[in-house]
């Protein structure tokens, strides 16, 4: 846990959690196990609200309502844009800026070109206005292998957007299985799980984004970078200046 108070709660969610039920008979989720700490409240007529929802893979803070007035007055805030949001991922290859915008409009994939993956987003004219200010935290290599430590902070709140932004720019997401080298990747974990072949594709099991800081008005929260990102980010060949 992070941070608490009678109206919100924030948590460090790991890799790999599902936030919030969406079939029956599934793995405990981040919501079953807030409704086992938070008992009290829910007995004396709390209701929780997720409000800052994450991929399954994504790692990082989740800010959730504790009851309705809660989480009525962070969806205004949200649909408003007051939070800020900074989120660091590990991508393949070198931006040629360190700082730089990324405005792409998203639509799901499978409405204008053929995709064998339902939920991916692309850029598309007809899609929803998307922008993603991005900044290069650090560029390094691994085996003569480019790969950048960027902070990336959405304008805006579409499904995917970082990760969908970040393949459009050239620069996908470590471990991504949808948006990384080939989409086949996310086929082919749905149908083997996790698997040597694709641990050669990928590196990670897990896509290299973490939610590390959110805001609003006077509150602030951060969450350091999990070990498994920071390890990855720290190897021995790192260059923080490449010629």
């Amino acid at each position: 846990m992070i941070a608490e108070s009678d109206d919100f709660i924030v948590v460090d969610k790991p890799a790999h959690l599902v936030v919030h039920p969406s079939t029956p008979n599934q793995p405990p989720t981040l919501l079953d196990g807030l409704q086992d700490l938070l008992v009290y409240e829910l007995a004396n007529g709390g209701q929780l609200s997720i409000i800052t929802r994450l991929d399954r893979e994504t790692s990082g803070l989740v800010l959730v309502a504790k009851h309705r007035e809660a989480a009525r007055e962070f969806g205004l805030a949200m649909s408003r844009g007051e939070f800020e949001k900074a989120y660091i991922a590990i991508c393949w290859g070198w931006p040629e800026e360190d700082d730089f915008l990324i405005d792409a409009p998203l639509r799901r994939r499978g409405e204008f070109t053929p995709s064998p993956v339902w939920v991916r987003q692309g850029v598309h004219p007809e899609g929803k206005a998307c922008q993603t200010e991005v900044s290069v935290r650090k560029r390094f290599q691994r085996n003569d292998t480019r790969f950048s430590l960027l902070e990336c902070r959405p304008r805006t709140g579409r499904m995917h957007q970082i990760r969908a932004h970040l393949h459009h720019a050239g620069l996908p997401i470590l471990g991504d299985k949808i948006y990384g080298p080939d989409e086949a990747c996310y086929l082919e974990f749905i149908e083997t799980g996790w698997s040597p072949s694709l641990a050669d594709q990928l590196l990670l099991d897990r896509q290299a984004l973490h939610a590390a800081k959110l805001g609003w008005r006077d509150l602030r929260w951060e969450s350091p970078l999990p070990p498994l990102l920071r390890r990855f980010a720290t190897h021995p060949e790192d260059e923080r200046n490449p010629s």
